[in-house]
């Protein structure tokens, strides 16, 4: 019974603490997230990596999550339940991120990844309310969401808590 309340209150805890905003914004003052999964077009191969100046155009949303640290509603993205094959790459460079080899199912409401798929592509900063620890892409220093450790998830003990918003889905490629 003492490992149930210990696990649900840590289930609780870490699904909060995904939702909560980083960003000066309020919930009701967000871009419109226009049913993300609509938006969604799915590469086959990964695009080249874009420097500084020549980024991927992004939508309105998109910006929110990626460049002001906000943050999509609990089971709104894309790809929390995807189980697909492939790689993740950051939607506005296009660095390859996380493989869905390292995917699993939080239940939290976004997608959430043990490991990153090559070290150093993403950032871990202590994130502006100084508890979390913020993801950020290696390469362009998008907004990737929040990594939570030691929750028991996992073997690895780790959770990439992503926004589907800040990543684009490569079906079919490989872990480099």
């Amino acid at each position: 019974m003492k490992y149930l309340i210990w696990l649900s209150t840590v289930f609780f805890l870490s699904t909060v603490s995904c939702a909560q905003q980083t960003g000066t914004e309020s919930a009701s003052t967000q871009p419109s997230e226009k049913k993300v999964n609509e938006i969604v077009q799915v590469l086959t191969e990964v695009p080249p990596l874009l420097e500084e100046g020549n980024y991927n155009q992004l939508t309105e949303f998109e910006t929110y999550v990626i460049a002001k640290k906000g943050t999509e509603r609990s089971y709104t993205g894309a790809y929390h339940d995807s189980k697909k094959e492939g790689v993740y790459i950051c939607r506005r460079c296009n660095l390859e991120l996380f493989s869905s080899d390292d995917k699993f199912d939080s239940r939290s409401g976004w997608p959430s990844f043990d490991d990153e798929i090559k070290e150093g592509v993403v950032k871990e900063v202590t994130d502006a309310d100084g508890y979390r620890t913020e993801i950020l892409c290696g390469h362009c220093d998008g907004h990737l969401g929040h990594v939570f450790k030691n929750e028991g998830m996992t073997k690895k003990q780790t959770r990439h808590c992503v926004n589907s918003a800040s990543i684009q889905f490569v079906e079919g490629k490989k872990r480099p």
